[in-house]
């Protein structure tokens, strides 16, 4: 594989005073199909067309600390390839690494800061999970 790097966005996630509140505002208003986690937008893989990919939206509560230590009230999640070898590249150029790699069952996370304090989350999905996630979706 080349230079791993962004291959895609993952996700958007934005703070908000009443996160329930605006969720249900966004789907009144705008037609957004919740879900446990906010929404969930489902696009096609274009060499295989009949598996799903997906790009999550979440608000989360202003005091989250998730974002931590941004003050920023979003953070874009960004699908990477060989998060391992990212990370090692990302460290020699002297980017700030916040935490570990993470392992769930959908995949692998790291947080960095870009050089104006946006918190980044870095993601490896795990794609064969996603084929049985059975969440409801935005097509």
């Amino acid at each position: 594989m080349s230079d791993p790097k962004i291959i895609g966005i993952g996700g958007i996630f934005f703070k908000s005073i009443a996160p329930e509140k605006f969720k249900k505002w966004y789907a009144q208003h705008l037609g957004l199909v919740l879900n446990n986690y906010g929404a969930t937008f489902e696009m096609r893989h274009l060499k295989e067309p009949k598996k799903a990919k997906y790009i999550h939206w979440s608000l989360l509560p202003n005091d989250t600390d998730y974002f931590h230590p941004s003050n920023k009230p979003f953070m874009i999640n960004y699908r990477v390839q060989e998060i391992e070898k990212l990370v090692r590249k990302l460290k020699r150029m002297g980017v700030e690494i916040i935490d570990k790699i993470t392992n769930f069952p959908y995949g692998k996370f790291v947080h960095i800061l870009d050089p104006e304090g946006n918190a980044i989350e870095l993601w490896e999905p795990k794609e064969d999970f996603f084929d049985t996630m059975g969440v409801p979706t935005n097509k």
